[in-house]
C-alpha cells in the first residue's frame, strides 16, 4: 500500500489556510443530505458532533456511557496549551510547534503539528466563550502555568479540573444541537465493527449494552473518537471502560495502525499499592510546577522524609537536567524515576515511589496559595493514601497514561479506509514518540472544532445525491453475523478463569517487556507469551451470563480479545524499531549517560501496520517524515 498523507505544498505557515481554500465545499442547504456517525463523546467526539451539527449535517452520536459527560476526557487535570503569549515570555505559534516536534523526538508530521499550534489560540477563545471557567489572574486576565518540555508558560487551566470543564463546554454545545434536531444521541451503545462496502466505510455494527441487541447504523462517513489503548496494560490511569475495540475492529477491516509501540508512561501517578489493584490514579503534571522530585541518597532508606536532611536528598531531575529541572518531558522524567527505583532508592511501603515535595512552595507562597492551585489534587491524594501532602511529600511513580500511536490518518484526518476518520487520541498524527503535557486536550478540540468540520466536506462533496447504504445490505448482514459469531464464541467457552485474570496477565507481560524499557529478548519473549496466553483465553475463559442481558463480563471479554492482538502488534512494532525515541526506549540504543539514542537514517518515518488475518504476520508500510522547518537534533533538556 502506498500512503498519501495529502500534505499541501507551500510554507508551513500557509499550508492550512491554503488547504482550506482548496477543499471542496458542501452547500449549506445540502449538508442535511449527508449523514455522519460520530463514535465517542470525549473532547474530540463531542466537539466534532457539535460543530458538524451546527454546520447542518445529519449527525448520529454513539457512546457506551450512560451520559456523554462520563467520557474519559473528564479525568484530564492539568491544563491545555495555546500560544497566546499572555505572559510575554517569548511564546509563539512557531515555538509551540517547535516544542511539540522536539518533545515528540522528531517522529511526528510537521504539517499536522504546525496546524495544531496554529488553531490552539482559537480553542481558548471558543472555550472561554462557552463559559469554561479558566483560572484568572488578579486583574481578570486568563492565567497560565508551565508544563513539561517548555520554557514558557502557555498552559491554561481550571484548577485540577481542566478536562472536566472543557468537556462540559463541548457537551453543552453538542446538546444544543441535540435540542435543535441536527444531532441524534444514543447512550449505552458500543461499536463492535465497521461496515465496509466497495472499499468505503458505510456504517457500524453496535451492541446495546443494556439489552444485548445487535444494532446497525448507516452513514456517509464514520468518525472514530474513541480514545487510546493504555488499558492494554491492565493497570493504567485510564478509566476501566476505556478500550481499543472500535479502532482495532477498523484496523481488522483495513485501516492501518501507526506506531503502536509509542505509548506514554506518565511520571506523576500514585504507586501501585498491592498485587490485586485494578486501577492507577493520575496526579497532574501541573504539580511539578511547584513540587520538587527527590529520593534519598542512600539505598533502602527507611527514615521518615522529615528526618532526612537536605544534604542527604537527591533532587535528581534538577541535578540531571538543570535547564528544565522538574519540568522535563514525561518520558525523560519517567525513565529517571525508574532509574532511582532500580538503584534501590525508592520510597514508601513497597519502595516503588519517589517523593514530590511541596515544602519549599508552601514556605514561599503560603498554604492558601498552594491550595488555590492544587487543592482538589491534594484532596484526592489524601483520600486515597491517608497522607496529608501539605505536611508530608507525595509519593509518585510512572504509569501507563496516553498512547501516541493510533490509526494512521492523512492531513484530512481520514484513515486508509475512505470515509472513515479518526480524531483525537484515536489517531497517531500530532505527538510523535512522546506527547507533551497539556497537549492532549489541545489536539482533541483542534480536531473536533477546527479541522474535521473543514476536511470532511472535501470527501462528502463529490457524493451529493448518494444515499447511505441500506442496513439490510449484505455488507451489514455479513458484519452483523461476524459480531454475533464472536459473542457466541466467547459465551460458549465456559472455562475456569475470569476475563480479568487474563487481562491482568497480559498487562504484566506488556509492562515488563513493552513498558518504560524494552529490549530484543524481552520483546521476543513477550510475543511468544502473548500468543500462548491468547490461545489459553480462547479455551479457558469464563464469560458468565448471556448476551441478552446487561453483561459486563461479556463487554470486557470482547475488549480483552482485542487487547491480545493489539498487544502483540505493540511488541512487534517495538521490536522492529531498533532505536530509542521518546517513550520508546530500547535498552540496546542509548547514549553513554542513559538517554534515548535515535537512528534517523533508518527510522525517521511512521510505521503503519496492516492486518492480514489471525495468526498471519502484519504487513508494514512506512511514511517518510520530512523535516524542513525544525532541525533534527539530539533532544537535550540539560
Amino acid at each position: 500500500m502506498q500512503l498519501d498523507a495529502k500534505v499541501p505544498e507551500g510554507p508551513v505557515e500557509e499550508k492550512w489556510d491554503n488547504h482550506r481554500f482548496n477543499l471542496k465545499l458542501v452547500n449549506p442547504n445540502n449538508k442535511r443530505r449527508f449523514s455522519i456517525l460520530v463514535v465517542g463523546t470525549g473532547l474530540a467526539g463531542a466537539s466534532a458532533a457539535a460543530s458538524l451539527g451546527e454546520l447542518g449535517y445529519d449527525v448520529t452520536v454513539l457512546t457506551y456511557h450512560d451520559s456523554p459527560r462520563r467520557a474519559h476526557s473528564i479525568a484530564a487535570q492539568g491544563g491545555i496549551n495555546a500560544a497566546k503569549n499572555y505572559r510575554n515570555d517569548g511564546d509563539s505559534i512557531y515555538r509551540l510547534f517547535h516544542d511539540t516536534v522536539k518533545g515528540g523526538d522528531y517522529r511526528s508530521r510537521e504539517a499536522n503539528v504546525y496546524r495544531l499550534a496554529q488553531v490552539s489560540n482559537a480553542i481558548i477563545d471558543q472555550a472561554t466563550a462557552q463559559g469554561v471557567p479558566f483560572a484568572r489572574e488578579y486583574g481578570g486576565l486568563l492565567d497560565n502555568r508551565s508544563f513539561g518540555g517548555a520554557q514558557v508558560s502557555r498552559t491554561f487551566y481550571a484548577r485540577g479540573q481542566t478536562g472536566q470543564q472543557l468537556l462540559l463546554g463541548a457537551y453543552q454545545a453538542m446538546m444544543r444541537q441535540v435540542h435543535a434536531g441536527t444531532v441524534s444521541l444514543h447512550n449505552r451503545i458500543e461499536v463492535l465493527d465497521v461496515v465496509i462496502h466497495d472499499g468505503r466505510a458505510r456504517g457500524v455494527i453496535a451492541r446495546d449494552l443494556l439489552t444485548g441487541e445487535i444494532l446497525r447504523y448507516s452513514a456517509h462517513a464514520v468518525v472514530l473518537a474513541t480514545g487510546g489503548y493504555s488499558n492494554a496494560f491492565f493497570l493504567s490511569t485510564n478509566a476501566k471502560m476505556c478500550n481499543a475495540t472500535a479502532i482495532w475492529r477498523a484496523h481488522r477491516k483495513g485501516a492501518l495502525m501507526a506506531n503502536p509501540c509509542f505509548t506514554q508512561i506518565h511520571p506523576t501517578c500514585l504507586p501501585q499499592s498491592d498485587e490485586t489493584q485494578s486501577k492507577l490514579t493520575l496526579m497532574s503534571e501541573s504539580l511539578r510546577n511547584d513540587g520538587r522530585v527527590w529520593v534519598p541518597q542512600s539505598h533502602d532508606e527507611d527514615r521518615h522524609p522529615d528526618d532526612i536532611p537536605e544534604s542527604e536528598r537527591d533532587y535528581y531531575l534538577e541535578r540531571m537536567y538543570p535547564a528544565f529541572g522538574n519540568l522535563v518531558p514525561r518520558d525523560i522524567a519517567s525513565r529517571a524515576a525508574k532509574r532511582m527505583i532500580d538503584e534501590n532508592r525508592g520510597v514508601g511501603p513497597l519502595k516503588n515511589g519517589v517523593y514530590l515535595d511541596f515544602a519549599d512552595a508552601i514556605a514561599r507562597l503560603g498554604t492558601d496559595r498552594v491550595a488555590e492551585r492544587y487543592g482538589n489534587l491534594f484532596d484526592i491524594y489524601q483520600r486515597i493514601t491517608g497522607e496529608d501532602p501539605y505536611k508530608v511529600p507525595m509519593r509518585i511513580y510512572p504509569a501507563p497514561h496516553y498512547t501516541m500511536g493510533g490509526l494512521w490518518v492523512d492531513y484530512n484526518l481520514e484513515t486508509t479506509i475512505p470515509s472513515l476518520y479518526a480524531i483525537g487520541e484515536a489517531n497517531f498524527s500530532d505527538h510523535g514518540a512522546n506527547r507533551l503535557g497539556a497537549s492532549a486536550l489541545m489536539q482533541g478540540l483542534a480536531d473536533g472544532y477546527f479541522v474535521l468540520p473543514y476536511t470532511i466536506g472535501d470527501g462528502l462533496a463529490p457524493r451529493l445525491g448518494e444515499q447511505p447504504l441500506p442496513t439490510d445490505h449484505e455488507a451489514f448482514e455479513e458484519a452483523a453475523a461476524q459480531v454475533r459469531g464472536r459473542i457466541e464464541g466467547l459465551l460458549a467457552v465456559n472455562g475456569s478463569r475470569t476475563v480479568d485474570w487474563f487481562h491482568r496477565q497480559l498487562g504484566r507481560i506488556l509492562w515488563d517487556h513493552c513498558g518504560m524499557s524494552r529490549n530484543q529478548p524481552g520483546l521476543e519473549k513477550a510475543i511468544t507469551e502473548i500468543k500462548a496466553l491468547r490461545e489459553e483465553f480462547y479455551t479457558d475463559v469464563n464469560v458468565t451470563g448471556q448476551n441478552e442481558d446487561y453483561n459486563q463480563a461479556l463487554e470486557k471479554a470482547g475488549r480483552v480479545q482485542d487487547f491480545f492482538e493489539l498487544g502483540e502488534l505493540m511488541c512487534r512494532d517495538a521490536l522492529y524499531r531498533e532505536e530509542s525515541c521518546g517513550g520508546h526506549f530500547r535498552e540496546e540504543h542509548q547514549t553513554d549517560d542513559g538517554e534515548a539514542l535515535r537512528d534517523d537514517d533508518r527510522f525517521a518515518h511512521v510505521a503503519a501496520w496492516g492486518w492480514n488475518g489471525h495468526g498471519e504476520e502484519p504487513s508494514l508500510t512506512v511514511e517518510p517524515l520530512q523535516f524542513e522547518h525544525v532541525t533534527i537534533a539530539t533532544r537535550s533538556y540539560k
